[in-house]
């Protein structure tokens, strides 16, 4: 049963009894449903206890269990009945601090390919991506998506494998190429041999790493439980010197009463709840509540490079002509030839050369060859761009590791253009103020090559550099980060980040371009475009920790001194039972605090 019809069902049956009780003088009848409601509840928690204990942890389920059995047992049966309120009020409070929608599967499985067109006798028929087998041949059409694992047999073209690696290249595959369920086909036809069932397909490992990584949740430790050893213990001692002394067993459950770890169990999640609230206005999607507490103790922060640490999309970065050639007129030949292309490096071009106001050129006429680039006929020339041994494959240039476009005029060589994808102007900031609050450790997890990922996390101030990793290998890369740097942060943005995403400690998701995976894998959702967020994040996290640390100590240091008291008799059941309104006020409105704190950043985050 939920705590939240579990408490409504308790009020009602308070309500009914009070009207037995106060409204026909029932007062055993009251007594009789209290008591069997109290004892059925005790149970139950009992059942929670044992299960808790199983698992290793601990709570304050104990000391809430001996007040409500030791105030039925000496039969103050109203101040057990408003233990038992404020306790499932609590529970049902932080069930609502830490609710979770688990539809991060979902995305992944709207996004994966249905269908197959399956060659049959030089027809194309539709199929079930289950029914493709081994050896079947497949066309993949232009802009759609690989359905299984297979190698290209025939034809070329650019893929997309953003969804599998992160990185927002095209590759270009050719007769003989692998090519993986989950990329997306560029601007021609491909056909296909079929060389994994869909089972055993490259995003279908990626949906199994994220269910394996969501059955296997990180342990922690709540605020709470942390402190309900030494206060359980503290209570228990009181009670049972009050008892010893007085003789008399009404005592011990006068104590308890006033020791009800309603404060443990209210005050931090009033203060989570306050703290995700703030989060919200910020920006910053906090699915749970215990996700701000790892938060604010995080050590280690991983991040994705591509799209996460970089923008993720290709910008023009240099234009390279030959002697007697202009930087201008370089351009106009490029942007010219590639204006009626497609292909990602003509938009970022062509974007490029709208923006610097150069004059595009009418091309008479145009020919594409897939894989290698474009040939236009420009005022009277022949422009080539594309691919070095397609635009000039007799001259002699030098190769660059950046991503780039060679042009030649007329079958000479006259010039590259290289691309590049930027850095977030944000992203030095973010590290900094991360290491400000205490996050020493940072790491970069991409699939990208190892040189260019050094040069861009020496540029934001990274020194743990892992490159040309898969999906399985950042999780592992997460795995062996030691114990003492725990909690860790991943933060990532593609389908692709998804699993690792889960399995870290707290999983962040740049949701405001990302994919729509990464953001329901994720603990945390950064809505805005805007990287200083995951500081902001971790900021508030450790602000409402503190708000919420002090809400739960002013609450024990109150019931410690109202046990001193009522362990000398002045205090009753029942009025003991009150007073416990009075801590959980202070409590509360203490821990609503987190939600308005001063914030600190306010003009930098």
């Amino acid at each position: 049963m939920k705590h939240s019809t579990k408490l409504g069902l308790i009020i009602a049956i308070a309500v009914v009894s009070a009207i037995l009780e106060f409204g026909f003088g029932l007062s055993l009848v009251a007594q009789i449903i209290i008591t069997t409601t109290g004892t059925l509840i005790a149970l139950s928690m009992l059942k929670e206890m044992i299960k808790t204990l199983r698992s290793g942890s601990y709570g304050v389920d104990l000391l809430a269990i001996t007040a409500v059995a030791a105030t039925l047992a000496v039969g103050q049966y109203w101040a057990a009945m408003i233990v038992l309120i404020m306790l499932v009020g609590g529970d049902s409070l932080e069930d609502y601090a830490s609710k979770k929608a688990h539809t991060e599967l979902k995305a992944l499985l709207d996004n994966s390919p249905q269908t197959a067109h399956k060659v049959v006798a030089d027809k194309l028929i539709d199929i079930k991506v289950d029914e493709a087998n081994i050896g079947d041949q497949l066309v993949v059409k232009p802009g759609e998506t690989v359905p299984v694992d297979g190698h290209v047999i025939k034809g070329s073209s650019m893929f997309d494998e953003s969804s599998l690696t992160g990185e927002s290249r095209p590759i270009t595959k050719n007769i003989g190429d692998t090519i993986y369920s989950g990329s997306i086909n560029g601007d021609s036809a491909v056909t296909m041999t079929v060389d994994k069932l869909a089972k055993d397909s490259q995003y279908q490992r990626l949906i199994q790493l994220v269910k394996q990584a969501d059955s296997t949740p990180a342990h922690f430790v709540r605020m709470a439980d942390r402190y309900a050893v030494p206060f359980t213990g503290i209570a228990f001692v009181i009670a049972g010197i009050a008892w010893f002394v007085s003789k008399d067993p009404v005592r011990f459950a006068e104590v308890l009463v006033v020791a009800s770890p309603c404060p443990l169990i209210l005050a931090a999640p009033v203060a989570l709840v306050s703290g995700m609230s703030r989060s919200s206005r910020n920006g910053i999607v906090v699915k749970t509540g215990n996700v701000l507490e790892k938060m604010a103790t995080a050590k280690t922060a991983a991040f994705d490079k591509t799209g996460t640490i970089t923008s993720g999309r290709l910008f023009v970065d240099q234009i390279k002509p030959v002697a007697g050639t202009t930087k201008e007129e370089l351009l106009g030949y490029a942007a010219s030839a590639e204006q009626s292309s497609g292909h990602i490096l003509a938009r970022s071009l062509l974007n490029y050369a709208v923006k610097h106001e150069v004059k595009l050129l009418e091309v008479q006429q145009l020919s594409e060859v897939t894989g290698n680039g474009v040939t236009a006929q420009i005022a009277g020339q022949t422009v080539k761009v594309g691919k070095a041994s397609f635009v000039a494959p007799t001259a002699k240039i030098a190769e660059t590791t950046q991503t780039c476009v060679y042009i030649s005029l007329n079958d000479q060589y006259i010039g590259v253009i290289t691309f590049i994808d930027k850095l977030r102007p944000e992203a030095a900031q973010t590290m900094q103020t991360l290491r400000d609050h205490g996050v020493k450790h940072l790491m970069m997890l991409t699939g990208d090559q190892q040189a260019i990922a050094q040069t861009i996390a020496k540029e934001v101030g990274i020194d743990d550099v892992r490159a040309k990793l898969l999906p399985e290998e950042k999780i592992q890369a997460l795995k062996t980060v030691p114990e003492s740097e725990h909690p860790v942060i991943m933060v990532g943005d593609g389908v692709n980040d998804a699993p690792s995403l889960t399995v870290a400690d707290v999983g962040i998701a740049m949701g405001a371009h990302g994919a729509t995976a990464a953001s329901e894998s994720a603990d945390v959702v950064i809505l805005k475009d805007d990287l200083l967020k995951v500081a902001k994040a971790v900021e508030i996290a450790q602000d409402t920790l503190r708000i919420a640390r002090q809400a739960v100590l002013i609450g024990i240091f109150i019931c410690v001194f109202l046990m001193l008291v009522a362990s000398t008799g002045w205090i009753p059941a029942i009025v003991g039972a009150m007073f416990q309104e009075v801590i959980d006020t202070v409590s509360i409105l203490w821990g609503l605090r987190a939600r308005y704190s001063h914030e600190k950043y306010a003009n930098k985050l």
